[in-house]
């Protein structure tokens, strides 16, 4: 029997506008963001989005409201 450790997701982008300026971020798993970012494989956003990370968040960014949701709703230290 193993456990699965869950990490909590980390901020990455989705949904660019025409000036390749994204309109919001999504909140992805933190271990695959180098790995999307690297190696151009797509990741799964909390709530569903699934794209490849190509820019990484600025304070201050707009977030996914779906996401952001889901990820308060989770329980801390998870």
């Amino acid at each position: 029997m193993s456990t699965q450790t869950e990490v909590r997701p980390d901020e990455t982008t989705r949904d660019q506008t025409s000036e390749d300026t994204p309109k919001f971020f999504h909140y992805v798993k933190k271990d695959k963001v180098a790995e999307s970012a690297v190696m151009g494989t797509y990741v799964v956003a909390l709530c569903g989005e699934v794209f490849p990370v190509t820019r990484a968040p600025k304070p201050g960014s707009p977030v996914c409201e779906e996401c952001k949701r889901i990820y308060e709703s989770l329980p801390s230290g998870r």
